[in-house]
Order: C-alpha cells, then sequence, then structure tokens
C-alpha cells in the first residue's frame, strides 16, 4: 500500500516540505530514495527497534520510501518518525486518513523515545505556510514550535503515542503558547548591569553612542581593565528587541540547534563571544552540511571579539564582507544558501605584547617598534570599519572602593531609544537604513553637512594629531549620532570635539 507522511528539510534559516512516500509491497528489501544522507540511511535500526518497542511488527515486505523533491538532499535524523509513521500506515498499522493534515518529524531512539530536533521554528513556520492543521514533534520541542500562530502542535515523548494519536485511541495535548505575552516578560531581564560598572565614565559614554547609531567599536588597554566587562553589558543598553526581529533571531538558533527547551523564544539581544582559535567556517558558517556560523548567531545582537590580534589574519579578514553587506552568502556545488549577519562588533585587545603601553603605573617592557607590529596584526580595512576606538584606562582603586551606584542601564537605554527613534524618522525612505552607521555615501553627504566652525575644528584635529584620512567619515558619523543623543538637528563644533576623542588608533603619536 502506498501512503504519503510529510515532513520539512531545512536550507539557510528556511524550510520547505518534503513528501514521504512510503510504499509497502510483497517482497523482500528496504530501499530509501531521494538523496538521503547517511542519517537517513541508518534510520531503518532506529524504526524497526522502536516498532518493536511498541509491540508491534516491521513489515515483512519489501519497503520503498522516497523523500520528495528527490533533487534535493535531506539530512538528518529528523525524518525517523515521518518514515515510521508512514511505513505502519503502508502496512495497514496506523489509519491513513489523517495523515495529509499534519506535519510529523522527529527522531527515534531504540526503545521509541522521541528526541529533539534542530530547526522546528522554520518547519512550524512552512507548515502553516502550506495550510497543514498542525505539527507532532518531540515534546521538547512543543514550545518552540507552539509559537507559530493558527497551527496546532502537539508534542509526543513516544512513538506509541504518535500510533494512538493517528489511530483515534487517544489525543495528544496541545501546546498552546501566548507569543506575545511571553515576548514582554523577558524583554530586557539581562543578567548584567552598568550600574556594577565602577568608575570608566568615558568608556561608558563611548558606548553609549556606538549603542545609539550601531557604531562598531574596539577597546585598548591594559589587562584587567575592565574591556570584557564593559563588552557584556553593552547588548542592555541596546534597543529591545522587536517581535519581528526576536522571530529571526530564533530562528536562526533553532537552526543551529542553540535553542533550550524551556527558550522558546529569544527575547534579548544575542552576545556572542568566540574563542581566538575559532576557525573562518565556525565564524562566518558553511561545512559541509551547512551551518550558521558565530557571525549569524549574533544576528539582532552583539559579536565580541576578545584579544582581537591573536585571531588568525585569515578569520578577521572574512569578516569584512559580511559586516558591509549584514549577510553571508555560503555557496556550495549544488546549493547556496544565505544568512543574516547584522550584528554590532566589540573587540578588545592589549595595546602591546607585554600589555601595559601607556598604563599609567606599570612601565612597558616591549622591544622598540613592537607596539606597532601588535597593532598590524590587524589588517587597516578591518579597522576602516570600526568607527570608535577608545583607550580603556585601568580604574584606581579610589574609584573602585567608593559605594556610590552607577548610572544603571535601564536609564542609558532610554537615551539610546530616543537617539534611535530620530534616525528611524531620518532613515524612514531608505529601505534597509536604520542608523548612523549604515548610511551610504549619498546619506551622509546629506544628513552630515558641518557648518564652517565644525568644518574648520575637524581640520585642526587632523592636521595637529596626525589622523588618518579614513578617519574623516567616522569621525562625522559618531559626531551625528552625538548630536542625536542631545536632540541638537545640526552637528556642532562640541560634538566635533567629543567624536574627535573616540579615534585613538588613528593619531600618528599612537605607538611610538
Amino acid at each position: 500500500m502506498l501512503v504519503k507522511t510529510y515532513g520539512a528539510a531545512i536550507y539557510g534559516i528556511n524550510a520547505y516540505q518534503v513528501t514521504v512516500e512510503c510504499n509497502v509491497q510483497p517482497g523482500a528489501d528496504y530501499l530509501i530514495v531521494g538523496l538521503p544522507d547517511n542519517s537517513v540511511r541508518e534510520s531503518r535500526q532506529r524504526i524497526e527497534s522502536a516498532i518493536q518497542q511498541c509491540g508491534l511488527r516491521f513489515p515483512g515486505r519489501k519497503v520503498v520510501i522516497n523523500l520528495a523533491p528527490a533533487d534535493l538532499k535531506k539530512e538528518g535524523s529528523a525524518y525517523d518518525l515521518t518514515m515510521a509513521i508512514g511505513i505502519l500506515a503502508g502496512n495497514e498499522t496506523v489509519r491513513y486518513e489523517r495523515l495529509k493534515d499534519y506535519v510529523v518529524m522527529g527522531e527515534l531512539s531504540l526503545d521509541g523515545t522521541l528526541r529533539p530536533i534542530k530547526g522546528v521554528l522554520p518547519i512550524a513556520i512552512e507548515a502553516r505556510r502550506r495550510h497543514f492543521k498542525g505539527i507532532i514533534i518531540p515534546a521538547e520541542n512543543a514550545r518552540e514550535a507552539a509559537i507559530v500562530n493558527d497551527l496546532e502542535v502537539y508534542g509526543a515523548n513516544h512513538l506509541s503515542d504518535v500510533i494512538k494519536f493517528f489511530n483515534g485511541e487517544k489525543m495528544l495535548e496541545r501546546t498552546e503558547f501566548n507569543t506575545r505575552e511571553e515576548f514582554a516578560k523577558n524583554l530586557n531581564q539581562y543578567p548584567f548591569d552598568f550600574a556594577d560598572v565602577k568608575g570608566q565614565e568615558f568608556t561608558k559614554r563611548a558606548l553609549e553612542i556606538a549603542a545609539a547609531g550601531g557604531h562598531n567599536v574596539i577597546m585598548i588597554g591594559p589587562p584587567g581593565g575592565g574591556k570584557s566587562m564593559l563588552a557584556k553589558r553593552l547588548p542592555s543598553i541596546l534597543p529591545p528587541l522587536s517581535l519581528e526581529e526576536s522571530l529571526e533571531t530564533t530562528q536562526i538558533h533553532s537552526v543551529a540547534g542553540k535553542m533550550r527547551p524551556e527558550d522558546a523564544l529569544i527575547a534579548l539581544r544575542p552576545f556572542r563571544s568566540p574563542h581566538h582559535t575559532i576557525s573562518d567556517v565556525a565564524l562566518v558558517g558553511g561545512g559541509t552540511n551547512p551551518q550558521p556560523g558565530e557571525i549569524s548567531l549574533a544576528h539582532n545582537g552583539v559579536l565580541f571579539l576578545d584579544e582581537l590580534p591573536e585571531f588568525k589574519r585569515s578569520v578577521l579578514e572574512v569578516l569584512r564582507q559580511p559586516m558591509e553587506e549584514r549577510r553571508v552568502t555560503i555557496s556550495r556545488a549544488r546549493m547556496s544558501t544565505e544568512y543574516p549577519t547584522s550584528f554590532m562588533l566589540v573587540a578588545a585587545m592589549n595595546p602591546c605584547p607585554c600589555g601595559y603601553y601607556n598604563h599609567p603605573t606599570i612601565d612597558c617592557t616591549c622591544a622598540p617598534g613592537a607596539v606597532n607590529r601588535y597593532l598590524n596584526k590587524v589588517s587597516g580595512p578591518l579597522l576602516d570599519r570600526i568607527d570608535i576606538q577608545i583607550e580603556v584606562i585601568p580604574v584606581p582603586f579610589s574609584k573602585l572602593a567608593e559605594q556610590k551606584v552607577g548610572e544603571s542601564s535601564e536609564q542609558i537605554r532610554e537615551r539610546v531609544i530616543a537617539a534611535r527613534q530620530r534616525q528611524m524618522e531620518r532613515f524612514k525612505d531608505y529601505k534597509g537604513i536604520h542608523c548612523n552607521a549604515q548610511m551610504t555615501t549619498k546619506l551622509f553627504n546629506t544628513f552630515c553637512v558641518l557648518d564652517e566652525p565644525s568644518r574648520q575644528r575637524l581640520k585642526l584635529a587632523m592636521e595637529r594629531l596626525g589622523l588618518s584620512a579614513r578617519a574623516y567619515d567616522r569621525i562625522v558619523k559618531v559626531a551625528r549620532t552625538i548630536a542625536d543623543i542631545e536632540g541638537s538637528d545640526n552637528i556642532t563644533v562640541d560634538h566635533i570635539n567629543e567624536a574627535i576623542t573616540y579615534r585613538s588608533l588613528d593619531r600618528e603619536s599612537w605607538g611610538r
């Protein structure tokens, strides 16, 4: 008997319907066709054992399974449940009348228990788009799938539960989820707060400006100066995720298998901090079976690269295009996959190999020229994409001992949100432009016009401080953001003065 069950295949962050055609007929063979990978081919042993654990017999006849469309590669163990139900229905052990209404997916253990799978959210979105009545998946994935409205979501713990459901012997409990209520409850519940930071007012101000304008930041300072501590708190002052951004971020983490059963929806901006030994594939994504990399997992959030010069140069260079285009395309012979990569880059580094160049109390022991050689490990084109460069000076004991509580992340975030709203209004007619850091040359010439005093001040600073040519655009963009924070329509000399202080590495005197 020929029956059809339905699943989905993941490509990029989207899912595509897969029809599993099972034909049980006289003979003695077991064939799976339709470009299955090894995980799919190995499913027979899992399926046969799981069926036996349910007190049923695996068909002693010829079983032919086709995964359609046959020209798309099918990967992973998530088709176990889909094929098991199809085989039992083809053997007339399971009633087939309701199979057309449900997407059924899950990995089977040898005892019939259902194990969680990756990519449940995009699968549920595709099921709703295809007008299926519902989706049956492992219980651990049910909350994640229930985010999707107008779709019945049933979580099952065992193959026998699914068999009884289709035979009308037992109803599965439908998983309900109030997306907006859950999203609002978890919004901005960050574990770190700027109120915990003692001193570092200059750096906190720079990070506020970076958050307000979406600017990339690099912090240079000695060990123990607080660079990592400050970076971890940056997501807490960024504007809250919108529901649309939250769903998109959740999709990426779902496909990568990073979702925990209790985390149905990502309501906080991601913070990713890969180790400096990371490979370029792990950072940007890819592999034999393409998966999102760290830059995609940081989408709508922060990517923190600590000890920047210690990263392999090839790893840092592959960052340049995704930072510019806010997406990365992974191309293979048979397919091409695109992942979004709209993140804020925050980098931290020591000023020299020993770590104490420009330290107020400890002498640097590096040889002459070592500081420049150390800095040159980071390429000019990458630094060109970082708007704010700041020195982080260690906090003296007198500041650390103070009982005074600093400004909270919530207070800073209010100013950041107000500045972002001005930018959203400014760029409302320009698709894909949401903040000052994303301005094109045309928009820069339109919205960053300097008056004569500001122009003369910038010219004087570039001449006296030896600022490089690439610093010009960056200073003006940052000045535009400072003006937005202060509610000013025009860029003034004060805004230019402050923006100049955030270009430490561009000064000729640095490292000499």
